[in-house]
């Protein structure tokens, strides 16, 4: 997910009507909340005992998460945490035998649990930029890019929305960069501001864009192409993903968990399952093959 900040979220002032509206916090696809079979990991002994006394004697993988952003993570038809990156973080757990625990709180408290130690590493869709991880660091595990969706039929490019409504969710990079960013270059060439809709959760403004009260909705690729199908092709990429950026695994700076579980991660990419995951939610085409740190500096 892409910069959120510690300000309360604003809802839009709309009420959201809740007849007909897809609801992407139970998706249809809710077979797909577990791992399963295909993605079933044995334990690796090796990177095991490569763990830290502290993880190896509690046998506890503590993950802070907000579960708000399908198919990333969300909870399932029965509360519990489901999504891509629930699958993979279970198969990180199983790989290092560890029982994961998935702490689920606000995502601007995820940083600060991993840097107390309360959480060993969070999971929930970070963006790697060079602010957090002054202080984070980061195992690269996704590339993602902004995804603009519009009504199935309805022509809109994000480039030039000028006057149109456009959802997105309150506090991430969306809402408080990429959209207003695009509103001020209309209002500088004299034509009028894009009028941003925000909600709290992503599954509102799926819901806003698909009973029409908004014309397009910005969101991280893989959200908006999930929401899409999720839909049923009442909605269609607006354009092509912009701004590709990798998201992060948060471990406290200098841990040393951090070389074991981008050890982890590798070893998952090298046999395939972190691709089987990927490709179970149909997200694969933001998949990488290296299991990179700290990519935004590296990247400098």
């Amino acid at each position: 997910m892409r910069n959120r900040y510690l300000i309360p979220a604003l809802t839009a002032a709309t009420a959201l009507m809740l007849s007909g509206c897809v609801d992407n916090s139970a998706p249809a696809a809710a077979d797909k909340a577990s791992s399963s079979a295909d993605t079933a990991v044995q334990k690796n002994e090796e990177l095991a005992a490569l763990l830290p006394e502290k993880m190896k004697s509690a046998g506890v993988l503590n993950v802070g998460m907000a579960n708000n952003y399908p198919p990333n993570e969300f909870k399932d038809g029965n509360g519990a945490p489901a999504g891509w990156s629930v699958d993979l973080t279970n198969a990180l757990g199983a790989s290092l035998g560890l029982k994961v625990n998935f702490d689920i709180g606000t995502f601007d408290n995820i940083l600060p649990s991993v840097k107390a130690g309360k959480d060993d590493m969070g999971m929930s869709s970070f963006t790697d930029t060079l602010e957090r991880e002054k202080q984070v660091d980061f195992v690269n595990y996704y590339s993602a890019g902004i995804q603009w969706a519009a009504p199935k039929g309805k022509t809109v490019d994000p480039d030039n929305a000028c006057g149109l409504k456009v959802a997105v969710q309150a506090t991430t990079y969306e809402d408080t960069h990429e959209v207003p960013a695009k509103s001020k270059a209309c209002t500088d060439a004299g034509k009028p501001a894009i009028e941003i809709f925000k909600y709290d959760a992503q599954d509102q403004a799926t819901n806003a864009l698909v009973v029409g009260q908004v014309d397009a909705m910005s969101a991280d690729s893989p959200v908006t192409l999930y929401a899409i199908s999720q839909t049923k092709e009442k909605l269609q990429t607006a354009g092509d993903a912009f701004e590709v950026a990798p998201y992060g695994i948060p471990v406290d700076k200098g841990s040393a968990f951090t070389p074991v579980l981008q050890k982890a991660l590798q070893a998952l990419i090298d046999d395939g399952t972190y691709n089987r995951i990927l490709s179970k939610w149909g997200v694969e085409s933001g998949g990488v093959k290296t299991a990179a740190l700290n990519v935004a500096s590296s990247a400098k």
